[in-house]
């Protein structure tokens, strides 16, 4: 049987039909506040405004998705926290912006303090490693809304980040024959769970071990690659067309930067984990279109730029190598298919 995404429950079609409405609706908030003008608003890694004073805010709020349920199967609360911190400043980096705040957001369906204590140790290390100061949260307890079998949660976010104009990376300024730069990712990051969960534990369950792999429980819950301090220093030290977190969508989210032609054609080798998964059914395409296949994050740069730009990366201890370039044919091709 073929498995895909939108079998697995998620049509990100769909929910891309969903997101562009919702966009139409909030849009007309812009200029509600007049201390704040909107710069850039629904549709990138973070919304932007302009305070008093000239300096940018950039907001954004993600999650942990459905790699919370792994973490329960485990009964292994923490490390999500640092998947939520890297889902949110990873985000907000691709503007530009530094991240100098962030809030959490945990419902459960019953109080227990020894695992909340274990998600908030993640929390810190993620803000210890990205440098953002967590500054507040909600935990909320719904046993009423959040219901399932033992102890059920889900873990959000929300960051602020500050720029000053000259900073902001929007993609704009990305042109033909440009390359792209993709940073190692360290598994599935927080992206794709629906999907990894159906495909893999149809068949296997978390404590299995299989070779290459190891235990599959601890593959899936590897923590999400947090690349801030390594991209803030280039976009103060090299030329930077775009920056794109590969999350939900994969190399889709290319398509945030600029509507042109992103052709990848030098991936890294195929994480064991994800191979697993695409033995278990899941087609080629599939794969490209749903999950980062080892890059978690990209820059794209003009070709003068690249050799600096992976030195930064290997500073931080983070491989990385020119995968693809700019083209004039608009959409994402991987290896010779158009995914987008």
């Amino acid at each position: 049987m073929t498995l895909t995404y939108k079998k697995a429950g998620v049509d990100i079609a769909a929910i891309k039909n969903t997101q562009k409405a919702i966009g139409k609706m909030i849009a007309s908030t812009h200029r509600l506040q007049k201390k704040a003008r909107t710069v850039h608003g629904f549709g990138h890694y973070a919304g932007i405004v302009e305070i008093p004073g000239g300096m940018l805010l950039a907001t954004h709020t993600d999650g942990v998705g459905t790699k919370v349920a792994i973490a329960g199967m485990m009964k292994k609360y923490d490390t999500v926290g640092i998947d939520c911190i890297a889902m949110n400043v990873n985000d907000i980096v691709c503007v530009g912006a530094t991240p100098v705040s962030f809030v959490d957001y945990i419902a459960a369906s019953r109080n227990e303090p020894a695992i909340f204590k274990s998600i908030m140790r993640g929390l810190v290390r993620g803000a210890t490693e990205s440098a953002v100061p967590i500054v507040g949260g909600e935990t909320a307890i719904m046993p009423d809304v959040i219901q399932g079998k033992g102890f059920v949660f889900d873990l959000a976010g929300m960051v602020v980040g500050v720029a000053q104009k000259r900073d902001i990376v929007t993609g704009s300024s990305i042109r033909i024959r440009d390359v792209i730069i993709g940073a190692d990712s360290t598994g599935l990051h927080s992206n794709g769970y629906t999907l990894a969960r159906r495909a893999l534990l149809a068949k296997y369950s978390v404590s299995d071990k299989i070779r290459g792999v190891g235990k599959i429980g601890d593959a899936l819950l590897r923590p999400t690659r947090i690349y801030t301090k390594p991209v803030l220093e280039m976009v103060q030290k090299c030329k930077v067309s775009g920056l794109a977190h590969i999350t939900g969508g994969s190399f889709t989210k290319l398509l945030r930067l600029k509507n042109i032609g992103y052709e990848i054609d030098s991936l890294p080798q195929t994480p064991p984990i994800m191979g697993l998964i695409e033995e278990q059914g899941v087609k080629r395409d599939e794969m490209y279109k749903t999950f980062n296949m080892g890059v978690g994050f990209c820059v794209i740069a003009p070709a003068d730029q690249a050799t600096r730009i992976q030195s930064i990366f290997k500073r931080y201890k983070i491989p990385s190598r020119q995968i693809g370039q700019i083209t004039s044919k608009k959409g994402v091709s991987v290896n010779s298919r158009k995914i987008a």
